[in-house]
């Protein structure tokens, strides 16, 4: 933690100074966004119609069905979505980032960089630092979409919901800070599996059994880095009286 800490310092005072490897970042955006959609859709896809089938029974029961659509849609937007999310991703490019890196360092291609008078900082690390940061936000209001589809669909089919109740009560229910919450969220948590992924790639060493053990650390380290994270984003965020079941 301490070695991400000291890297993502370097990552603002770089970024400060306007150095970006613009052709690294739109490739690396791509490896992040893109290349993540279908995992990412799934997962959203299968949590919401889960999160339906737990809560729709008990609030049919209180005679508070109109009332599905709309905690499905902040719980997704306030939790779910950006958690899932990032864990996703966590575990698909965050270990990626390490393994990546972690065999250059261990190969010492990251030596031949500075030889060559580029900075790795520069060139591996804020790239992708900037696509997690990015496309984490997109690919969180995704889940959020595909979620409520899939909610939408349970909700539907097997406890006949209309439609037009549950996405009423999901835009009575759900605001635009809602929204901008969960891509902040978002972005936060893109921003921490970029910097611990590649802060044990760059501290890597032994060989391929070095590679491997970063792998498996900066996922675990990125992975209680988010949930605390996630801890703090929500007492600032949400702490005291809401009114958005008012």
């Amino acid at each position: 933690m301490l070695a991400a800490i000291l890297l993502g310092g370097q990552v603002v005072v770089h970024l400060l100074q306007g150095k970006v490897h613009r052709r690294n970042t739109i490739s690396q955006m791509s490896v992040v966004g893109p290349q993540s959609l279908l995992i990412n859709t799934i997962t959203a896809a299968f949590v919401g119609m889960v999160f339906t089938i737990q809560v729709a029974r008990e609030f049919l029961n209180f005679g508070a069905g109109s009332a599905v659509g709309g905690v499905l849609a902040l719980a997704l937007a306030r939790e779910l979505s950006p958690v899932l999310t990032a864990v996703v991703v966590a575990g698909r490019i965050g270990s990626a980032f390490a393994a990546e890196i972690g065999t250059m360092q261990v190969t010492e291609q990251i030596d031949a960089l500075y030889l060559l008078r580029t900075d790795p900082i520069n060139y591996l690390v804020i790239p992708r630092v900037l696509a997690c940061g990015l496309m984490m936000p997109v690919l969180t209001l995704f889940s959020l979409l595909i979620g409520m589809s899939g909610g939408l669909l349970i909700a539907t089919t097997q406890y006949n919901i209309s439609q037009s109740v549950f996405l009423e009560s999901a835009r009575s229910f759900l605001g635009l800070w809602d929204l901008i919450h969960a891509m902040t969220k978002g972005s936060v948590f893109g921003t921490l599996i970029a910097v611990i992924g590649c802060s044990w790639g760059l501290t890597t060493s032994g060989g391929a059994k070095g590679v491997g053990e970063s792998t498996t650390a900066a996922v675990v380290t990125s992975l209680m880095a988010i949930f605390i994270a996630n801890f703090f984003l929500s007492w600032a965020m949400f702490q005291g009286l809401g009114n958005a079941a008012l």
